[in-house]
């Protein structure tokens, strides 16, 4: 199963269902984020801006994820804030999945001193978990510009961390450190939980690469260790598509696992114009995370 939508010049797609009706939120607007919607995943009708007019983002609305939490709805983003110049993780509320969303804070979410990108949420018997990346524009380790994932457990009210986040993955498997020396990644988060274990899904090399891709990593518990597949578990498909990745989870109707990403639009010529996709997850009789096509 491979869904192709119509939904191009974006990135970063993540679907919310609420009842018979999905959410799209991507990565495109220059200035805050659009939406699709659709009964059938197929066939998408854009619903304009759920969150525009930034109070502290200047630019680079980046990776928008919507969850019902307790009667609302979370938007959770990257953007670069305007005091620094940096890039940092937001939070917005609304009453309503189409919005309009509203920060929760008159800035950023929370301000760890460095650049961060692509936010989610795990919820998890009754706990929150916020997991972001530690952007490699800032940070650079023995010369290497490096990516790297965070998490930690937040508060009820998902605004404070109730620790320390801890680092849980950097680039270090052949497939994830060969293609660029001077430039790693690992970035975009998402998280499952199934049969008491938690599987971390991410993405490797640079979106405008053909080579970007999803890893894998199961651990016993939210906050780790985790232990990486040692290969992608989605990849380009050579004369089909390329770049695909920064994926997301959602169930439909029928309560089966799928997954939202993104390929380029024209893989011959692979930029940040890219297109939603929409497949199917899940787990083998020993426990192994799969992507079908």
């Amino acid at each position: 199963m491979l869904i192709r939508t119509k939904i191009t010049g974006i990135g970063d797609p993540f679907v919310l269902r609420k009842g018979k009706k999905y959410y799209l939120y991507a990565t495109g607007a220059p200035d805050g984020f659009r939406f699709w919607t659709s009964e059938d995943l197929e066939n998408w009708t854009e619903g304009g801006y759920c969150y525009r007019n930034s109070a502290w983002g200047e630019n680079c609305f980046w990776a928008p994820e919507v969850y019902e939490y307790r009667g609302k709805y979370y938007l959770l983003y990257t953007a670069r804030w305007k005091t620094c110049h940096s890039l940092r993780i937001g939070l917005a509320v609304a009453d309503a999945p189409e919005g309009p969303f509203v920060d929760v804070k008159e800035g950023p979410l929370f301000d760890p001193g460095y650049a961060c990108i692509d936010a989610t949420f795990l919820f998890d018997g009754g706990r929150a978990y916020l997991y972001y990346v530690r952007d490699c524009s800032e940070n650079i380790i023995n010369g290497i510009h490096t990516s790297q994932i965070y998490g930690g457990e937040v508060t009820e009210d998902l605004l404070t961390f109730k620790e320390a986040p801890v680092r849980l993955t950097t680039p270090d498997l052949p497939w994830e450190t060969s293609l660029d020396p001077a430039w790693q990644w690992n970035e975009g988060p998402a998280l499952l939980k199934h049969a008491g274990k938690y599987y971390l899904n991410y993405s490797v090399n640079c979106y405008d690469s053909p080579a970007y891709s999803v890893g894998c990593a199961v651990a016993d518990s939210p906050l780790g260790p985790f232990v990486k597949y040692e290969a992608p578990v989605l990849a380009r498909m050579e004369g089909d598509f390329s770049g695909p990745g920064h994926n997301s989870f959602f169930e439909n109707e029928a309560g089966e696992l799928l997954t939202a990403f993104h390929i380029h639009t024209y893989p011959e010529k692979p930029s940040g114009d890219r297109r939603a996709c929409i497949a199917a997850a899940g787990f083998d009789g020993e426990g192994v995370f799969k992507i079908t096509l």
